[in-house]
């Protein structure tokens, strides 16, 4: 996805389809596809950074002096983050391809929306270079990151790109010469591109990102979505509850019985610390089980079973035998 025809393909795929009343089974071979895939589970995080995102894209269409608002999704590993961050470029396609078809007349499909990932280490030329590769803008290694820069510019504004995307946000460390340069770099594209910028990255706010003058300017024009664990209760509502229920709402098991799983609640809480990303794995992964072994249904005993990663494995501490 970090190219535009990789991004075009994902954003334009229907997404997986939960099972609809009335249709006719899928086969055993489908619904394993289904469960690998699956559907993208609708989590706070993720209705909040939508509504973000919708509202700095409309607040910064006409700004001109300075700096576009942006935003920054943080957490730990597994939280959903990318997730939520693909989910909202989605979305922002379909809305912006739906309301600005391309004209038949046109060779070049709508570019609203643009992917990148900082890469490991990353220096000012190497990130501008990802901007690129994405458009598939020609960089050859005699050119400067200046001339790389002013050529991203130009064909990001001609091209339309409204929203920027960037993952792996963590691996920049201003605090070093060529992380500094590198954070000096996004700065100077929030300034030449008339575009909303939405940050990814782990724990970010416990990074250098966010200290020092350069870390002080991104904290004053970024606003922070928490992507945490969800708590197993928020006031006198059960986040974690909800999505438990519609993970198990669009299971395809001939088997499993509703309900099963949110009487689960405090043992899945426990089992992945509250990472989204943890339980989706541990749920799937039940059920392509179950559709393998034929039970077709997921029990407690079924998920105990199914070894997670190893950060939820090295947050849960199994029930004592009883």
């Amino acid at each position: 996805m970090t190219t535009w025809q990789g991004w075009h393909h994902f954003a334009t795929t229907d997404p997986p389809a939960p099972p609809q009343p009335g249709q006719p089974p899928r086969s055993t071979e489908e619904r394993l596809a289904y469960h690998s895939a699956f559907v993208t589970i609708r989590t706070p995080a993720i209705t909040e950074l939508a509504t973000q995102t919708r509202t700095l894209m409309i607040l910064g269409r006409h700004q001109q002096a300075t700096a576009r608002p942006s935003l920054i999704v943080t957490g730990p590993a597994a939280a959903g983050k990318t997730t939520a961050l693909l989910h909202v470029g989605r979305a922002c396609h379909l809305a912006h391809t739906r309301k600005t078809p391309t004209s038949p007349a046109s060779a070049h499909p709508a570019v609203p929306v643009a992917y990148v990932l900082v890469p490991p280490s990353a220096t000012a030329k190497t990130l501008i270079t990802e901007f690129a590769r994405y458009l598939g803008i020609p960089v050859t290694t005699r050119m400067t990151q200046t001339q790389i820069t002013d050529a991203v510019c130009h064909t990001y504004i001609t091209a339309g790109i409204q929203l920027v995307l960037i993952d792996e946000i963590h691996r920049l460390n201003p605090r070093t010469t060529t992380g500094a340069q590198t954070a000096d770099l996004l700065k100077d594209l929030t300034e030449r591109l008339p575009a909303t910028f939405v940050y990814a990255g782990i724990n970010v706010t416990d990074t250098p990102l966010f200290t020092g003058v350069r870390g002080a300017q991104l904290a004053g024009r970024a606003t922070l979505i928490n992507c945490g664990p969800l708590p197993a209760r928020h006031g006198t509502r059960q986040p974690f509850t909800d999505v438990i229920t519609d993970i198990e709402n669009n299971l395809d098991l001939q088997q499993h019985k509703p309900g099963t799983l949110p009487r689960h609640t405090s043992y899945l809480h426990q089992r992945t610390a509250g990472r989204i990303g943890s339980l989706t794995r541990l749920i799937r992964q039940a059920a392509i089980t179950a559709i393998h072994d034929g039970t077709e249904r997921i029990t407690k005993a079924s998920l105990d079973a199914i070894r997670l990663d190893h950060l939820a494995e090295t947050h849960h501490h199994p029930t004592p035998p009883r």
